[in-house]
């Protein structure tokens, strides 16, 4: 084992590889050489505003070479980086500065924050000329704060309280040293943020994308001969709607591992990539940004235990499922799923902005449920904040979801609980069906086979606008809230 901090890892490859391509976004491109000098020259500058050892810098750039060019930076200051979506209305950004007390905002114009805030704009070219020599050596205390808007819907800072180093020896998420990787998704999201992370600091080559286009992710691993891959079920979806002879137009040979994290994913769509690509190239991973555990399988384990996602992680954490009393629940029922760290005793995140979910001995919840079956794996039901309860049946929205996103011509789906007068909330689903071609008849007619009857939508909307983010995040309060709010005005 050999620990580097952060601030050195680039030096470390530029030296060994500097040649060699270390991010590839659209057209662009830059060799490790370039990426070290660059973010040196950077740190000299955001030094220059006033970033000091342990301060926040809040990241709002789009995917780029740019942003991981910031992050890298922010490490070479001894800073944390804090990254944000450069798309966010500026009420929900300043509520974020203002919580994380960011020493520099990156990606904003200085007329767009506060007067207590420094900010540096898109394609900033103020560092250009400092000196692209080494840095001192530092090494932040706390490697990243990722944001959340929470179940409340005010921001919160999850924050790692792990040093930024690497041990570089590691191999983690399967990807081996010195491979190619492809990360379609939004780095401000921990999921690809982390994956990009892991990725440069093994040396590989990274391709990443403004946004996630299907046919495009299949052109880039025949471009670039990748051989390992993030997704969301998201994508995958959106993948697997292709028409055949597009998906079928590109050599996806060189692919070892496709990874898929971040929300569950349809038993169906799951099947469909397996039979196209190969159960060992199909990994699932489930965990959250807290980072106190994980549970992962690949599809060899997944066709014997269809729909888990896995086990928990050997001498990374400990699992179990619990009712609302506190009482731990047998194999097949359906509880909170709490977990506990066995790593080294030590918290895994610390919040800011809210308050953590942890019980006696250290264990702590995502607010998801779930239940594990006989042989120790964990099968996802859905989060405690988006139970419906319909005349007294429990119904979770991502099974109907799921169910309705079988049918040809959906892209997405939201299913949320609505007032009613008689069952307490009905089954609402919005459905965005792009084409414009599917009734409620049809989808109805279609659900008779897929969900018993309680579980059938009294309700649905058709929309043509996305409802899934890149991320394969669905908003399901906001979606609620609007429409409670639109039936509060119509009335």
């Amino acid at each position: 084992m050999a620990i580097v901090s952060l601030s050195r890892i680039l030096a470390s490859w530029a030296e060994k590889q500097p040649n060699n391509t270390a991010i590839a976004h659209d057209d662009d491109s830059i060799s490790w050489a370039e990426l070290e000098k660059r973010t040196n020259q950077l740190a000299r500058a955001y030094m220059n505003l006033g970033v000091k050892e342990g301060d926040l810098v809040t990241i709002a750039l789009p995917n780029g070479i740019e942003f991981v060019s910031a992050v890298f930076a922010t490490w070479k200051l001894g800073a944390t980086p804090q990254p944000i979506s450069s798309k966010l209305p500026k009420i929900e950004r300043d509520a974020i500065i203002e919580l994380a007390s960011s020493s520099l905002v990156v990606g904003v114009d200085t007329a767009d924050v506060g007067e207590n805030f420094i900010s540096v704009p898109e394609n900033y070219a103020g560092y250009e000329q400092q000196s692209a020599e080494p840095l001192e050596e530092r090494t932040a205390e706390k490697i990243k704060a990722m944001t959340s808007g929470g179940s409340t819907g005010r921001p919160k800072l999850i924050v790692a309280p792990t040093p930024a180093v690497w041990d570089d020896e590691a191999s983690a998420f399967m990807i081996p040293h010195q491979s190619r990787v492809l990360v379609p998704g939004p780095l401000y999201h921990n999921g690809p943020f982390l994956w990009t992370l892991a990725s440069l600091c093994q040396g590989n080559r990274v391709v990443i994308v403004t946004r996630f286009d299907a046919e495009q992710t299949l052109q880039l691993i025949e471009e670039h001969q990748v051989e390992h891959m993030y997704a969301v079920p998201t994508m995958m979806q959106r993948i697997w709607n292709l028409a055949e002879d597009s998906r079928s137009r590109y050599d996806l040979s060189s692919l070892k591992s496709l990874l898929h994290t971040a929300a569950p994913c349809p038993v169906w769509l799951k099947e469909a990539f397996i039979g196209w690509l190969g159960a060992s190239v199909i990994w699932e991973l489930y965990g959250g940004t807290e980072g106190q555990g994980a549970t992962l399988i690949n599809g060899e384990e997944w066709l014997e235990h269809k729909g888990s996602v896995g086990k928990p992680m050997d001498g990374v954490c400990s699992m179990k499922i619990l009712a609302e009393n506190g009482q731990e629940l047998p194999p097949g029922e359906i509880g909170e799923i709490y977990i506990k760290s066995t790593v080294d005793g030590n918290a895994t995140y610390e919040y800011i902005g809210a308050e953590s979910n942890v019980i006696d001995d250290g264990w702590d919840s995502l607010g998801d449920m779930g239940y594990m079956d006989d042989d120790g794996y964990l099968y996802l039901a859905d989060r405690r904040t988006d139970l419906i309860i319909c005349g007294g049946a429990n119904i979770y929205p991502a099974e109907v979801e799921a169910a309705v996103e079988a049918l040809s011509g959906v892209r997405s789906c939201a299913v949320i609980g609505l007032p009613h007068e008689d069952l307490g909330n009905q089954v609402h689903a919005i459905v965005d069906a792009p084409a414009g071609n599917i009734s409620e008849e049809t989808l109805l007619a279609f659900l008779q086979n897929q969900l018993v009857r309680y579980k059938l939508p009294r309700s649905v909307e058709f929309v043509t606008v996305p409802l899934r983010d890149d991320a394969g995040k669905v908003r399901r309060k906001a979606l609620r809230e609007a429409r409670l709010q639109r039936s509060t005005v119509s009335a």
